[in-house]
């Protein structure tokens, strides 16, 4: 059976019509990661044994009549979810060899269902970069060209359904670590609204921004494994209590008379022009559909980047101040006090990029120094977040790039943070306002590399944005990567 580059929904089918096993179904992606993952290296760990006995008990659930939509689909997790019973390392060598004792919300919903757990993904360390490299572990490549990154953080997950180890993975998005990678690998991410899906057992980044969510072949997928993750959970405080509406429920609707919003400041400076020149191409295809573009403006933009830094990385040096070498995780040897202790443990622990974050987050936090940077980047965030009411007072969604350009080389400005942090500037203000936003396929480069546009819909309106990624993806054809 060639299954590379199904979709959940095709898979499905395929299941209840007993065409396919779900045994059968995850022996064929454990063979060909086993066979193509060494090129890639999207997983940290493999669970071959567990996934075989989860598809065994999923097919007695399908046997019996009683599926539901995710049971028996394969899946692949980032490696920032805890998972009982199986290494969870965050990509970083301060969380090599832990094994959490309990499962995180969406993967007991996920168990709910009988999915199927392939393993655990590869991610920039602790969540903390655009690239994937900053991982202790490996650095995964863009299946399109493993010269190129694949983006991050979530890059293992978007690599792995983009070389087809996995027809949906879950990653974690707190200023665009789902969609980035998305687009640079050419496959469908979405990033939920804020509070709509439980973060217990997601391990924390920036408390304020971080959101897990699916990534997967199409934006009718990412809508089934939405249903299956979203709701309250009383384990997070900061989960809605609102029923949240079917995902699907507008799916296949005419867009005509939907209004979209088209920021200017989106398509200014530091965009690719092949970048520019696929988005207003979709943003026609949608006006072919009926739709309107209306072309808005959001001022603040220039300020996103410095007031979205400041704000993950002080939450980030709080988060991250657990990691001591005392209570798990890696310790450091030799001898010394507390102190001495905490600091060689921090400096062997973590790396370069999470060090740095740490710093800037503690001195912006510090006396002196909280009033000229953390809140006046408080400030901006509600003044970005105003910015997006009044646009969707007269629009339904906002069109924008995922990225200013399709995925860069290793060797190019990984060395320099200032550059990289900048590479941010068309994602992080959707998780500063807290909103949902689909990052889908809309063209490729001279070079054959994804070009990704972004959706960005009103809170909790996530229907809305999997109706329009939906419209655009059923008449344009993906090209596949070649391993």
């Amino acid at each position: 059976m060639d299954f590379q580059n199904l979709t959940v929904k095709e898979l499905r089918a395929k299941l209840d019509r007993k065409e396919v096993s779900a045994a059968e179904l995850t022996k064929a992606y454990l063979d060909r990661i086993a066979e193509k993952d060494p090129k890639v290296k999207s997983f940290i760990t493999v669970c071959g044994d567990s996934a075989i006995e989860q598809a065994e008990a999923a097919q007695k659930r399908i046997d019996a009549g009683e599926a539901a939509p995710l049971t028996g689909i394969p899946f692949g997790i980032k490696d920032n979810i805890c998972t009982e019973g199986v290494r969870t390392t965050c990509a970083s060598k301060m969380l090599g060899d832990f094994v959490p004792p309990y499962q995180a919300t969406v993967m007991k919903k996920l168990a709910g269902q009988d999915a199927v757990m392939l393993g655990k993904l590869n991610m920039d360390e602790f969540a903390m970069g655009g690239s994937t490299a900053t991982s202790y572990f490996a650095k995964t490549v863009n299946p399109y060209d493993r010269n190129k990154v694949p983006g991050g953080s979530s890059g293992g997950s978007a690599a792995c359904v983009s070389a087809s180890f996995a027809p949906a993975a879950l990653g974690s998005d707190t200023g665009g670590s789902i969609r980035q990678p998305s687009s640079f690998c050419g496959v469908t991410g979405l990033k939920p609204t804020y509070g709509s899906v439980s973060r217990f057992g997601l391990v924390a980044f920036a408390s304020s921004l971080d959101q897990i969510g699916p990534i997967a072949n199409s934006a009718y997928d990412c809508g089934v494994i939405f249903n299956s993750i979203c709701g309250f959970d009383p384990h997070d405080g900061t989960t809605s209590r609102r029923s949240h509406a079917d995902a699907l429920s507008q799916v296949g609707e005419s867009v005509s008379g939907l209004k979209i919003a088209v920021p200017k400041e989106f398509f200014e400076v530091g965009i690719d022009d092949e970048v520019k020149e696929s988005v207003y191409s979709a943003v026609k295809a949608y006006e072919a559909m009926g739709a309107k573009p209306v072309e808005v403006s959001m001022p603040s933009l220039k300020y996103a980047i410095p007031a979205y830094y400041l704000i993950s990385s002080a939450e980030a040096s709080s988060n991250l101040s657990r990691y001591d070498g005392i209570k798990y995780g890696y310790r450091a040897e030799g001898e010394g006090d507390y102190n001495e202790l905490i600091r060689r443990t921090r400096d062997e622990g973590f790396g370069t990029e999470v060090k740095r974050r740490i710093l800037l987050g503690t001195y912006a936090l510090a006396s002196g120094y909280y009033d000229a940077y953390y809140k006046k980047a408080l400030y901006l965030k509600g003044k970005i977040r105003e910015e997006y009411d009044a646009i969707f007072q007269s629009c339904d969604v906002i069109v924008t790039p995922t990225a200013p350009s399709t995925a860069f080389g290793f060797d190019e400005g990984i060395s320099d943070p200032a550059k990289m942090y900048l590479a941010d500037i068309c994602t992080v203000t959707v998780n500063i306002a807290g909103l949902p936003a689909i990052s889908t396929t809309c063209g490729y480069d001279r070079n054959g590399m994804p070009i990704g546009m972004s959706i960005v819909g009103k809170a909790f309106d996530e229907a809305r944005v999997i109706q329009m990624a939906d419209a655009f993806e059923r008449d344009f054809k993906r090209t596949a990567p070649v391993l």
